[in-house]
């Protein structure tokens, strides 16, 4: 009897070819973020664990995929060697190297796994309610890289030899506790680099005590939805708003309740405001996800105040504020906070690159201990050296040089982007929120698809996003289009963009009327 778990080999022959899959060369991207032999590496992964690439078949020799995928031949190499080590491939000498069969059979194509249930039959996956509820709603694109695609920054400008001359120095003085399991709030150099940018930048009212680090938005918001709120709690949320955050407080079994939006931001009616109280508000105040709308000064002032006399938390995110054209950033919500009932939100993820999963909260005093605690207990934080590194380029000017660098180039790339669109359509589309961050927003007529019209230009290798996405209200407010120009280089947004507007003429001739 074979172990359990164990990977059998099919017969040389049984699926013997070297030609190289069309999914493969599809879904390898180039540029990418991703290092080449990981990219290669999960591709075959998952070509072996769906039956996309099926027992016994023989992969290309290491030369021929190189060749066919434009990269060095040792990059195959450590994919392939990789593979055999986990049991995914087997390799002979002289024979090649053919696909192992797993010994476990594939998953139907139409019954996806969010969808199995305890009642489907014998031996199907139960999810708990709350995790049914976040597979149904999971919103997440499956590309993460590509015109237009939001909330990514220009990765490729990053002053990558300061960066590794910084990485360099923080290994030489490195003490072995550097290696271990962080048991603070974060590196004490990175706390107090934060704390001194945050009070000269954004008007935040905190030191360096306040802050606590983080490995990115989405674990601060389980924090706070695991700390402040118990399920059942209610959570004003913005409608249409940021869908990673609904994600969260649907896993720690929160109500949410969607708020409208007008010209000045989060606009709760009096109906709303007379009901029960919402125990956590969530707000991007200074550059609302996604339509760009900033939270007037009157309207921060009610929110404040409401929050206070009804004993609510406001969670305030403040993902990019640090890139608006034509004016300064403007002041965050937490610096007029006279009640300490402001949980701030940032991270470092659109103004260097997102797999670093470095981010903060700043804190009323009161919390920075139990959260500390929990984050040692729950999550067992590392990334001390890189805390360090991100310190000290914060600390020697280098952060704050990148991010006016940044500003200029985001500011030239949504120039030619509106320009673009004005161009193709005139008056008869809107622009929404194209003042600050590194997306806008391109309003559609009502009826339109907007999901339809995303997935048709996917298809054809533009990632966008539907508006009504972000949108837990039915019908949504909003149709429309998110167009992301952060990472898109000068020379290709006209390119991508005339993909966008066939797109949109084709399916509104097709459209009823």
């Amino acid at each position: 009897m074979e172990p359990i778990g164990s990977a059998r080999v099919v017969p040389v022959g049984a699926q013997a070819t070297a030609s190289l899959p069309d999914f493969v060369l599809r879904q390898f991207l180039r540029p990418s973020p991703e290092p080449n032999h990981r990219q290669l590496y999960r591709i075959l992964e998952e070509g072996v664990r769906s039956r996309r690439l099926p027992a016994g078949l023989r992969l290309p020799p290491t030369r021929e995929m190189a060749r066919a995928l434009g990269i060095a031949r040792n990059t195959v190499v450590h994919a392939y060697d990789q593979l055999t080590l986990e049991g995914f491939v087997s390799s002979r000498v002289g024979r090649g190297t053919f696909v192992a069969d797993l010994g476990v059979p594939s998953a139907p194509a139409e019954l996806p796994v969010a969808h199995v249930s305890a009642e489907a039959g014998a031996g199907a996956t139960a999810f708990s309610t709350r995790g049914e509820s976040v597979l149904a709603h999971a919103a997440a694109s499956p590309r993460q890289w590509g015109a237009f695609m939001p909330g990514l920054p220009e990765v490729r400008q990053l002053p990558a030899a300061t960066w590794l001359r910084l990485q360099a120095r923080a290994w030489r003085s490195a003490a072995p506790e550097h290696f271990s399991y962080a048991t603070g709030a974060g590196a004490p150099e990175l706390r107090a680099a934060i704390a001194d940018y945050l009070q000269s930048t954004r008007g935040v009212r905190c030191d360096a005590d306040r802050v606590v680090v983080t490995s990115g938005t989405q674990q601060s918001l389980m924090l706070v939805a695991q700390l402040l709120a118990d399920p059942g709690d209610r959570v004003w949320i913005e409608d249409p708003g940021y869908w990673g955050a609904r994600s969260v407080f649907r896993a720690c079994g929160l109500r949410l309740v969607p708020v409208p939006l007008d010209e000045q931001g989060l606009a709760p009616g009096p109906e709303l405001r007379r009901a029960a109280t919402p125990r956590l508000i969530f707000v991007s105040p200074s550059h609302q996800y996604p339509t760009g709308v900033l939270m007037s000064h009157a309207r921060r002032t009610q929110l404040l105040h409401y929050a206070a006399s009804r004993g609510s938390w406001i969670v305030e995110d403040d993902y990019d504020s640090e890139f608006r054209y034509g004016t300064r950033p403007l002041p965050a919500l937490q610096g007029l906070d006279e009640h300490q009932r402001v949980v701030y939100l940032g991270t470092f993820s659109k103004t260097l690159f997102p797999s670093l999963r470095i981010a903060y909260l700043v804190l009323p005093p009161d919390l920075v201990v139990p959260f500390t605690r929990a984050l040692v207990e729950l999550f067992r934080e590392g990334q001390t050296l890189q805390q360090r590194v991100l310190a000290a380029f914060i600390a020697e000017g280098h952060y704050a040089r990148h991010v006016r660098r940044m500003r200029r180039l985001y500011a030239t790339r949504r120039a030619l982007l509106i320009e673009g669109l004005r161009r193709r359509f005139g008056a008869d589309l809107t622009v929404l929120g194209g003042d600050a961050g590194l997306h806008l927003a391109l309003a559609l007529p009502e009826g339109v698809d907007d999901a339809a019209l995303a997935r048709t230009m996917l298809e054809r290798g533009v990632v966008t996003r539907p508006l009504s996405l972000y949108s837990l209200r039915r019908p949504p407010p909003l149709r429309g289009l998110l167009l992301g120009y952060g990472s898109v280089a000068n020379d290709d947004i006209e390119p991508a963009l005339e993909i966008v507007a066939d797109t949109i003429e084709v399916h509104l001739r097709l459209r009823p009327g």
